[in-house]
C-alpha cells in the first residue's frame, strides 16, 4: 500500500475556498466567515497553516500573536480536521506547529477557547498540556466554553 505522509505548510488565500469548507463542516451557523478567514491569513500577528495530504488540504489552523502583559502571547483562534480524517493525528500535528512557531517567535503561553461539550477537542487539549483556566459562561451562545492555556518555555 502507497502512504503519502502529512505535511504542514503555510496557509495563503489561494487556499480559502478549501478552508472555509472546512470550517462550515466542523463549526456550521458558528464558522469563521470567508472574509474573516481571508483576514486572518493577511495579518501579520498570524499564523495560518494548513495539513495536506495527497495533494489534499484536510485540515488548518489560525491563530494570533498578541502582546499581554508584556510578553508575548498565542491565541489559537479555530483548529479544524475535516470529518473523514479525524481521529489520525492531524489535529495534534497543527497544535504542536503552531507552538512550534509561536516559539520561535518568543511567545511564551498560548491559549484558547473550546466549547465544553466538544469532548474529542478537550481531551487533544489536554494531551497537549494545557491547563483549564476558567468556565465561560454562554460563550458559544447558549453553550458554555472552556478558556484553556498552556506555557510554552
Amino acid at each position: 500500500m502507497f502512504r503519502m505522509t502529512l505535511t504542514v505548510e503555510t496557509a495563503s488565500l489561494c487556499h480559502l475556498d478549501r478552508l472555509y469548507e472546512i470550517e462550515r463542516e466542523c463549526f456550521g451557523e458558528e464558522a469563521f466567515s470567508r472574509h474573516q478567514i481571508a483576514t486572518l491569513i493577511r495579518d501579520y500577528n498570524s499564523i495560518s497553516l494548513v495539513a495536506i495530504e495527497n495533494n489534499s488540504i484536510i485540515g488548518f489552523i489560525l491563530g494570533v500573536i498578541d502582546f499581554q502583559r508584556n510578553a508575548l502571547d498565542g491565541h489559537v483562534l479555530t483548529i479544524d480536521v475535516s470529518t473523514q480524517n479525524r481521529r489520525r493525528g492531524v489535529g495534534s500535528k497543527l497544535l504542536k506547529e503552531i507552538e512550534r512557531i509561536f516559539s520561535e517567535k518568543n511567545v511564551k503561553t498560548c491559549h484558547l477557547e473550546v466549547k465544553e461539550d466538544n469532548v474529542e477537542a478537550v481531551k487533544l487539549y489536554e494531551k497537549a498540556g494545557y491547563k483549564k483556566i476558567a468556565k465561560l459562561k454562554n460563550y458559544y451562545g447558549r453553550t458554555d466554553g472552556l478558556y484553556l492555556c498552556k506555557n510554552l518555555t
